[in-house]
């Protein structure tokens, strides 16, 4: 699991120490065929291996002939609006009194859900949910009870609410990749909870 922001321009995606190599290799090729220096080698293989981005290193090669290295392709979208037939309505609401509820899988999801938890549990899993909007707002109202909320890896999280003797967990909060979903949760916590946590999709799950 990680929660580090996914940078929108995957130029500024970090290098690895194979991604350096590479570089270093293809200047020192290209030294050996008479298109650069062995000073502008030996400079260019120095910036190379302190290289931190993409971006740091496409500058290297840029001037040459033949590929360099480049940044990976941004994944495709994971906004896709679902194929619905018209007029059909998402459900808006998930409540739970003195008991639980659930929604997983690829159910789907309108701009805005409220989730109501009074002495009970409403958990929402939206790593296979179908999103009919790029931003997705969920009030969460919790009354000596909780609603748990988990959401891919890549999405956009934005986590804000008041809470009295309870609260709102914000370590999930983060950007999303490039074309992700956003998520916003708010709303209110009365001696209960509001927990958002990053997962990877089943999809991505090693199979047993």
């Amino acid at each position: 699991m990680s929660d580090q922001p996914v940078p929108a321009d995957p130029r500024q995606l970090r290098a690895a120490d194979t991604d350096r190599d590479r570089v270093a290799e293809l200047l020192r090729q290209a030294a050996a065929e008479g298109r650069i220096t062995f000073d502008e080698l030996d400079e260019r293989i120095s910036r190379a291996y302190a290289a931190k981005t993409f971006a740091d290193l496409e500058a290297l090669t840029s001037d040459l002939p033949g590929p360099g290295v480049s940044a990976p392709a941004p994944a495709a979208p994971r906004y896709q609006p679902p194929d619905v037939p018209a007029g059909t309505q998402a459900s808006a609401i998930s409540l739970a009194i003195l008991s639980g509820t659930k929604r997983a899988g690829p159910w789907l999801v309108p701009p805005a859900y409220t989730a109501v938890a009074i002495c009970g549990g409403v958990e929402l899993d939206l790593r296979d949910a179908k999103f009919t909007a790029p931003e997705v707002t969920i009030q969460a109202f919790c009354l000596m009870g909780g609603v748990s909320i988990t959401v891919p890896e890549d999405m956009g999280v934005d986590v804000s609410g008041i809470g009295i003797m309870g609260g709102f967990d914000h370590h999930a909060s983060g950007p999303g990749a490039a074309g992700a979903p956003h998520l916003k949760v708010v709303g209110f916590a009365l001696m209960g909870g509001v927990e958002v946590k990053r997962r990877p999709s089943r999809q991505e799950l090693p199979s047993a």
